[in-house]
C-alpha cells in the first residue's frame, strides 16, 4: 500500500469570477482540523463511572504556510473585509501536485480568514501563516472539480520589506528602524458562535466581530551612530522615545530599494499604532538587540 505524500495535500480556494478553484501556492504546510465538540451526558442512573460522550456541536480550521506574500494585500483585505472563502481540500494530481482530483474524502466548506501572519526576517524568503476558521457544514467533493495550477513564481526576501514609523501620529512615517532583523505583521479577526435552534445540523456558524492587528520588529543596538537625513533611521533612542510618550504613530511597512535597502517603495500596508511593549537584551559576548511590538490603533490600510 502506498502512503500519501504531503505535497499531494493541497488547499484551493474558488475563485467565482474565473468559476474554478485556484491552489494555496508554494505551500510548506497545511492542517486541517475537524472537531467533534461532546458533552458528557452520564447520569446518576447509569452503572459505573465511565463517561458517555455525545456531539453537541461540529467545528473545523484549516491552517496554511507558504513561502510567498505576493498575495498579501489580498490576504490583509480579505481579513479586513470579512471576506467569506470557499475552501477545499483534496488529493492532487501526482504529475503537478496542484490539479484537484475530487476524491471521496475531499470536503468544500466556507470559512472566514479569521489569522494572519506575515514574515519578513533579513534573508530569508518571506513567509504568511493563514488560519481559516469554517462557518457551516462540510460537504463532500465527489466529482473532479475545475482548478487551476500555479506559475512558479519569485519569492519575497526579508530584507527587502522594512517597517517605517513616524515619531507622532500625525506626521508621515519616513523613519526606517535601522540594523532590523525579523519583521512580522500579526492580523486577527474574532468570531463569535452564532448558531441558534434554527441552525440545521450541528456545524457551528460563526460570524466575525473584533479586527485587531500588531507588529513585531527585532533589531540589533547600535551605539554612536551618526545618522544621515538621507537613511533617516529610527534608532534606539528614538524607539525609547516613542514608548515614553505613550501615544500612537504612524506607520507603514513597505518594499525598499537601494544601496542600503532602506529606500521606501510599494507600500504594502499602513496605519497607526502604540508601542506595547519594549524588549532590550544585552547577552554577554553577543551582539545587543532590541524588540518593539506595536499594537494595532484603529484600522489598516492596504497599498498607498
Amino acid at each position: 500500500m502506498g502512503t500519501l505524500k504531503g505535497q499531494n495535500f493541497r488547499i484551493f480556494t474558488w475563485d467565482s469570477t474565473a468559476e474554478k478553484y485556484h491552489v494555496i501556492g508554494m505551500a510548506v504546510n497545511c492542517v486541517i482540523t475537524e472537531n467533534n465538540n461532546t458533552d458528557d451526558q452520564s447520569t446518576k442512573d447509569d452503572v459505573g463511572m465511565a463517561a458517555k460522550p455525545t456531539t453537541l456541536s461540529k467545528s473545523w480550521s484549516v491552517q496554511v504556510e507558504s513561502l510567498s506574500v505576493a498575495d498579501v494585500g489580498a490576504m490583509l483585505t480579505a481579513i479586513k473585509n470579512k471576506t467569506k472563502f470557499q475552501l477545499m481540500w483534496d488529493q492532487t494530481a501526482v504529475s503537478d501536485n496542484q490539479s484537484a482530483s475530487g476524491i471521496g474524502w475531499a470536503r468544500v466548506g466556507e470559512a472566514y480568514l479569521t489569522d494572519g501572519t506575515f514574515q519578513f526576517d533579513d534573508r530569508t524568503n518571506s513567509q504568511k501563516n493563514l488560519t481559516f476558521t469554517g462557518t457551516g457544514p462540510l460537504t463532500t467533493q465527489a466529482s473532479s472539480p475545475t482548478s487551476e495550477t500555479i506559475a512558479p513564481g519569485s519569492y519575497t526576501k526579508g530584507q527587502f520589506v522594512r517597517l517605517f514609523l513616524s515619531s507622532d501620529n500625525t506626521a508621515a512615517p519616513v523613519k526606517v528602524i535601522g540594523a532590523a532583523k525579523k519583521l512580522s505583521l500579526h492580523v486577527s479577526l474574532a468570531l463569535e458562535n452564532n448558531s441558534t435552534k434554527d441552525t440545521p445540523l450541528d456545524w457551528e456558524y460563526q460570524e466575525p466581530t473584533t479586527l485587531s492587528y500588531d507588529i513585531t520588529s527585532n533589531a540589533l543596538m547600535e551605539g554612536g551612530d551618526v545618522i544621515t537625513s538621507s537613511v533617516q533611521a529610527q534608532d534606539l533612542n528614538g524607539i525609547q522615545a516613542i514608548y515614553d510618550a505613550g501615544t500612537p504613530v504612524k506607520w507603514k511597512i513597505a518594499n525598499v530599494s537601494g544601496d542600503n535597502q532602506r529606500t521606501a517603495g510599494a507600500i504594502i500596508c499602513s496605519g497607526s499604532a502604540l508601542i506595547q511593549t519594549l524588549t532590550m537584551n544585552g547577552q554577554n559576548r553577543v551582539a545587543a538587540e532590541y524588540t518593539t511590538q506595536l499594537v494595532g490603533y484603529g484600522d489598516y490600510t492596504v497599498g498607498a
